[in-house]
């Protein structure tokens, strides 16, 4: 995981690439329209953290991302390289899709990992059948990737004698495993017992230390001022402000993110998921 280690954002002269670019992607089911036009850019290093009320479209931009949620309008860039469709304009197949899609991580909410294959397993499932990889370098960065977790004692563990702490963790390795261009979380911490939020927003601190580009849907306030180069705050399917964390969470310059942000300061409660 050499690649994570120097940080663009603690070099000034280690210029920055974009990594990812949405040029307005919408979504809709049916009449229900989830997304609009939306527009972002994320460049390496960069650790976006989406916020914004429950139901808003934060995740499911996420899964539009990987294509998990084909967009109904606009197009996502990975690297320069749409995502989902060929430069000529056809749609890729299966197997194109599976292989740009290896380039993406994304760290579930509620872990989806296989409850039939160890912990080891779980990691070394896509980079070896997905990216076709040898197997005594995948078992070993595998065993390397669940040291850095703090899981290593568990690699011949099946995933239901795991807390959802340690799952979590689990699906992190996974999605290192692939090294991945970009790290796609989707509120990797809405499903665990509050004691055990902290150890999975320890590895996400860092991997932000090692300059990991990263996208992070979250209700953890406090969270996403500490480790967010940028907070983009959505609100009924549209990107409504995006500025620096301090920025934001000090003098927020829309109605919406004042009214958002007074919800988490007045709820009276130690949770910052208590916002939404």
């Amino acid at each position: 995981m050499n690649a994570l280690q120097n940080s663009p954002r603690d070099s000034a002269t280690t210029a920055q690439t974009k990594v990812l670019q949405l040029q307005g992607i919408s979504k809709w089911f049916g009449d229900n329209t989830v997304l609009k036009d939306v527009s972002l850019d994320v460049m390496s290093g960069d650790v976006v953290c989406l916020l914004g009320p429950s139901g808003c479209g934060k995740s499911t931009l996420l899964r539009c991302i990987n294509w998990l949620e084909e967009p109904s309008a606009g197009s996502v860039f990975l690297n320069g390289q749409c995502m989902g469709i060929h430069k000529g304009g056809m749609k890729m197949n299966d197997t194109n899709l599976a292989l740009m899609r290896s380039r993406i991580g994304m760290v579930f909410q509620h872990f989806a990992l296989w409850p039939h294959l160890t912990v080891l397993q779980n990691i070394m499932q896509a980079p070896l059948y997905v990216q076709k990889r040898a197997f005594d370098q995948v078992h070993q960065e595998a065993l390397e990737l669940l040291e850095r977790v703090g899981l290593a004692a568990k690699a011949d563990v099946f995933p239901s004698r795991l807390s959802g702490g340690q799952k979590q963790r689990v699906g992190i390795a996974r999605a290192l495993a692939m090294k991945p261009d970009i790290l796609l979380f989707d509120e990797p911490t809405s499903a665990l017992d509050p004691m055990l939020v902290g150890e999975v927003l320890e590895v996400i601190r860092d991997l932000a230390g090692e300059g990991a580009t990263m996208v992070i849907v979250t209700h953890e306030m406090e969270f996403a001022r500490q480790v967010a180069s940028r907070v983009v705050f959505m609100d009924a399917g549209d990107i409504v402000e995006s500025s620096a964390p301090e920025a934001f969470f000090s003098a927020p310059k829309t109605l919406r993110a004042q009214q958002f942000l007074s919800r988490f300061h007045g709820s009276g409660s130690s949770d910052p998921r208590a916002v939404d």
